[in-house]
C-alpha cells in the first residue's frame, strides 16, 4: 500500500554532514503552558528504564533506546507542527498507532507525530507552518484512558537516524522537567554511572545498529530480565 514509503526503511542513512545541526530551530508540539489539565512531559528520549527493559524487543531495531519524546495530554489536544515543512506521510508505515503524521523540514530532518486520535486531514505534499495544528493527540492503546500521549520523533529524512529533540527545540527544558517525570527514569550502567543520565546527553540512534545499552551492571535491574 505504501511501496515508496516502506522503501524508506531500507534506504541508506543520510550522512551526518547532510543533516542540519541543532540550533533550537523548532518549537513545541503544543500551545500554552504545561499542567495537569493540558500537557506534561512523560517518557524522555533515550536510554529510559522503560526502553531498557524492552531493548531487545520493542526497541531492538532502535539500538535499544526510546527514540522520541512522550508528551502526556488528554485525547483531542491539538498537536502543532514543530516547524515549517511539507507533509510527507499520513498514517505511514512507522507504527505509533492508531494514526501518525510525518513532516519533512529543511536540513534533511523529519518530524513524526504518533498516537494521534484520528487520521489527520492533511494531504501529502501540503505545506505547513510552525505552530499549525496538524492533528489531535490520542492514546497508544486506543482507549483515551490507558496511555493518552503524543509520541514525537526527530529523524533524518531517510528514516534511519534518530536524534535527541532537546537541542533542536526551543524550550525551557529545565522548567518543563519540573512539571512532569522528564529527566528521571534513565537506566544506569554501574560501570559508568554518569553516562546518559541527563535529558540532553542522550545518544542518537541508527536503525538496525547494535544495542547501545547492553550493560553488564544495569540499575535498576529489569524485573524478570530484559526482553
Amino acid at each position: 500500500m505504501f511501496p515508496s514509503l516502506a522503501a524508506a526503511h531500507y534506504a541508506p542513512a543520510l550522512p551526518l554532514s547532510a543533516i542540519a545541526q541543532p540550533s533550537r530551530q523548532f518549537g513545541l508540539p503544543f500551545a500554552g503552558a504545561p499542567g495537569p489539565d493540558s500537557w506534561l512531559l512523560g517518557q524522555g528520549y533515550g536510554n529510559t528504564t522503560g526502553a531498557y527493559r524492552q531493548r531487545r524487543s520493542t526497541y531492538g531495531n532502535l539500538q535499544g533506546i526510546h527514540a522520541g519524546l512522550d508528551f502526556s495530554a488528554p485525547c483531542g489536544t491539538p498537536v502543532r507542527a514543530i516547524g515549517d515543512g511539507t507533509v510527507a506521510e499520513v498514517d505511514g508505515p512507522h507504527g505509533s498507532l492508531p494514526h501518525n503524521v510525518v513532516i519533512d523540514h529543511a536540513g534533511n530532518l523529519s518530524s513524526l507525530y504518533g498516537h494521534l486520535l484520528k487520521r489527520a486531514s492533511l494531504r501529502i505534499g501540503q505545506k505547513v507552518t510552525r505552530g499549525q495544528v496538524i492533528g489531535q493527540s490520542g492514546d497508544s492503546q486506543g482507549t483515551c484512558i490507558s496511555a493518552p500521549h503524543l509520541h514525537l520523533e526527530l529523524r533524518d529524512r531517510a528514516h534511519q537516524r534518530f536524534f535527541n529533540p532537546l537541542p533542536y527545540i526551543a524550550a525551557d527544558w529545565d522548567t518543563l522537567a519540573l512539571a512532569g517525570s522528564f529527566g528521571r527514569g534513565y537506566e544506569y550502567d554501574l560501570n559508568a554511572p554518569r553516562k546518559w543520565q541527563s535529558p540532553d546527553s542522550q545518544p542518537a540512534a541508527l536503525r538496525g545498529g547494535r544495542l547501545l545499552n547492553e550493560f553488564a551492571r544495569p540499575w535498576p535491574i529489569a524485573p524478570g530480565g530484559a526482553r
